[in-house]
């Protein structure tokens, strides 16, 4: 056959299809034209986006699937910052009205940060809290030393999230929640801008906050400075805050990122002493301690990593170093008049941790998901004391006699993996496994002269498996229910093997203490502007370790018994603005109510008559409430926080008398803040605010050696520019 033919033969062939197909044609035209047309009956369709539903839940919750992070049937809150007036500062109070059931004890100075969450533990340093920042440990040593001494500004953050049940699960020790503080980033495409903030304020305040940044092409960076000072309300109160953070990635292209994370906190600040009640009562701005100072420094290096491969895999990967140094100055309390004491007391505890956090995602079948990763963890961290008669020594006058010196080390490593099996009807599975390891040890080589013991060399190594179940169920227009049953746990501390202030040796560390926690509830955003989430829990927390007095010096860190918690927490957000015309223009009028009660008892111990008590710091409520209105100009927010009276001590007893006279209750109280932005032009933008509106003369942070005097009403204003 010529090449012609066969070049022409597909074309034939063509033709005849065409021929075929209109005689068939013809042929059905005639058979319709010889039938009656039958009527069926209407069916009318409505196309519903799902998607609009999830965007709306975004605002005040997590993704059901965050990278490498399975959170569907774990409850999240979600506070966008952006979305309030700036926080100037760091008023947590105002930073977290948004974060249900969070009690902050408040601290005047910026040295301790002190949370609690549903009683589980005293808030002192937020020992039972994991507080991070971007998936990171804040606290000084995450398993031996689990403290937190440094906040970053609020400024330089932009969300505040809060993950309850299978927090343990996702991100490792501590009963519950996760507070993780997420860092600003400049969106793609912003040119280079330059911004600076300049507040001043009531009590010396003056706070400046400072950024440049670029994010345009493959190459991104920020770059922030902050400083706040405040002389304070009382003598030896003033302090100082310093921040700086520098942030570079590198996208070479669609699938991977690298990034490089620098953040640098230091903070010094005088002690004025905790008072007694009686003292409050007569003169809140008492000083016991004029001669006592702290000063923190954190410093931590983070290399990070992503990667989008083939066939749905993707992969997370952060390895982190942080140096922190904690030193204070403390000499025993004196009252105005009293005689000053003869010597004081330098101590010095170096924090050097590094760690590794690696995670994979495979996303298979229709919506399914499925986690594994790893956690490693190693501390370095020397804890040292001198004596000196200098009441006023420098922070690195080592001159005195050293009266302790231990070498502390702590090491932890995990393998966890998830799933989320999406089934018919929307339901959705999520079982979870953790195998956690911790090892502690401490060496001394220095004791205090008031002892006799022996001295320490204690190690201790624990492990312990994780398991968590979570269920749901997507119904209607944006709701979902949710269950959630987990386990937690608290890790050996240093002090938990080896008390180094104590004559008794320790023989043999406690049981690990552990939580089941229950969580069963229902939120969505079933109509435009709306959003609820209400759910009950029940909390179990076996083998409370505390610290038992066996004589005015002797002490000794026991399992003294077991608690219940169990209450309801609710959370509803209305925005009166997104159902009309005024959203179309950028307005929004929202109001919000959250509130958590609770009922947390002792169920079992050691202690006698303990039994049925409520343990410290779990108040009956706890009720957040606020209204924004917000625009492209304007952010104005009224919040208000209100705490019912709550125990300050396990024993629910009052304590000392006359001039140490504690009542065994922090009263209830309720604080107003009000904070605005005013955006006057493209450049300049003005805050003022108001801070305890009503001047409230309250407390909520109290001490075996007193309280510390909440602020009453003070005042900011100033100006930000942006170029």
């Amino acid at each position: 056959m010529s090449p012609l033919r066969r070049a022409a033969l597909p074309f034939c062939l063509l033709l005849s299809l065409l021929s075929l197909s209109a005689y068939a044609q013809d042929d059905d035209q005639q058979g319709v034209n010889s039938r009656k047309p039958t009527n069926l009956p209407m069916v009318k369709v409505h196309a519903d986006d799902w998607r609009k539903y999830l965007k709306a839940k975004l605002q005040y919750q997590m993704p059901e699937v965050d990278g490498p992070k399975i959170t569907v049937t774990k409850k999240t809150t979600v506070t966008h910052l952006e979305s309030q007036p700036t926080v100037i500062g760091n008023n947590l109070n105002q930073a977290l009205a948004r974060t249900p059931g969070v009690v902050v004890s408040e601290q005047p100075t910026p040295t301790q940060f002190n949370f609690n969450y549903r009683g589980i533990g005293n808030p002192q340093e937020s020992e039972y809290v994991l507080v991070m920042q971007d998936g990171i440990p804040m606290e000084g040593d995450w398993i031996g030393f689990p403290t937190l001494y440094a906040f970053p500004l609020t400024q330089s953050l932009s969300e505040v999230q809060l993950i309850r049940g299978g927090s343990s699960l996702l991100y490792g020790p501590e009963p519950a929640p996760v507070i993780n503080l997420v860092s600003k980033r400049p969106a793609p495409g912003t040119p280079l801008t330059v911004s600076t903030e300049n507040v001043v304020g009531e009590h010396g305040l003056f706070s400046s906050y400072n950024v440049i940044e670029r994010n345009q092409g493959a190459w991104a960076f920020r770059a922030d400075t902050g400083y706040v000072h405040s002389d304070g309300t009382r003598a030896n109160d003033g302090s100082q805050n310093r921040q700086a953070d520098l942030y570079l990635a590198y996208k070479p292209d669609d699938h991977q990122q690298w990034w490089f994370d620098f953040h640098a906190i230091s903070a010094v600040s005088g002690d004025p002493g905790r008072l007694s009640y009686t003292q409050w009562q007569n003169d809140p701005r008492t000083v016991t301690t004029p001669y006592n100072r702290d000063w923190v420094n954190r410093d931590q290096l983070v290399l990070g990593h992503t990667h989008e491969f083939g066939n749905h895999w993707s992969l997370e990967a952060k390895l982190w170093f942080t140096y922190q140094d904690l030193v204070s100055r403390a000499a025993k309390a004196q009252l105005p008049g009293q005689a000053p004491p003869s010597t004081t007391t330098l101590q010095d505890e170096a924090f050097r941790t590094y760690g590794t956090d690696v995670r994979l995602r495979k996303n298979w079948g229709r919506g399914n998901a499925f986690t594994v990763g790893t956690v490693l963890f190693h501390g370095s961290d020397p804890f040292r004391q001198w004596s000196t008669p200098d009441l006023a020594v420098a922070r690195d006058d080592h001159s005195g006699t050293q009266i302790l010196n231990q070498r502390r080390s702590s090491q932890y490593a995990s393998l966890f993996a998830e799933n989320v099996f999406r089934l018919p009807h929307r339901i959705h599975i999520v079982p979870s496994l953790r195998l956690e390891r911790e090892r502690v040890a401490v060496d001394e080589t220095v004791r205090p002269p008031f002892l006799s013991r022996p001295l320490i060399h204690e190690a201790d190594a624990r492990h312990k498996p994780l398991f968590g179940l979570g269920l749901g169920n997507d119904f209607g227009h944006g709701n979902e229910t949710y269950f959630n049953v987990s386990q937690g746990w608290r890790p050996l501390r240093f002090f938990d093997i080896a008390p180094p202030f104590s004559n008794l040796q320790q023989g043999h560390a406690a049981q690990l203490s552990n939580s089941v926690s229950w969580e069963a509830g229902v939120h969505g955003a079933p109509v435009t502007g709306l959003y609820y989430d209400v759910s009950v829990f029940w909390i179990n927390f076996r083998n409370r370790l505390e610290t038992q007095y066996i004589n005015a010096i002797d002490t000794v860190y026991v399992n003294t018994g077991d608690t219940r918690s169990r209450g309801f927490e609710g959370q509803l957000d209305y925005d009166f603005f997104a159902p009309t015309n005024y959203a179309t223009q950028g307005q929004h009028l929202e109001a919000f109510v959250n509130v958590s009660l609770l009922n947390a008892r002792f169920t079992a111990s050691r202690i006698a008559g303990q039994v049925g008590k409520t343990p410290a710091f779990s108040p009956d409520y706890l009720l957040k409430t606020g209204i924004t209105w917000r625009n492209e100009r304007v952010k104005l927010s009224l919040t208000a926080v209100s705490s019912a009276a709550q125990y300050w001590q396990d024993s629910d007893q009052a304590y000392g008398s006359g001039l140490t006279y504690m009542p065994a209750r922090i009263p209830a109280y309720t604080v107003v803040d009000v904070a605005s932005d005013w955006q006057l032009n493209h450049s300049l933008r003005l805050l003022a605010g108001i801070s305890n509106l009503g001047d409230r003369r309250y407390f909520d942070r109290v001490w075996q050696n007193g309280l510390e005097p909440a602020v009453g009403r003070t005042w900011y204003t100033g100006f930000a520019l942006s170029y």
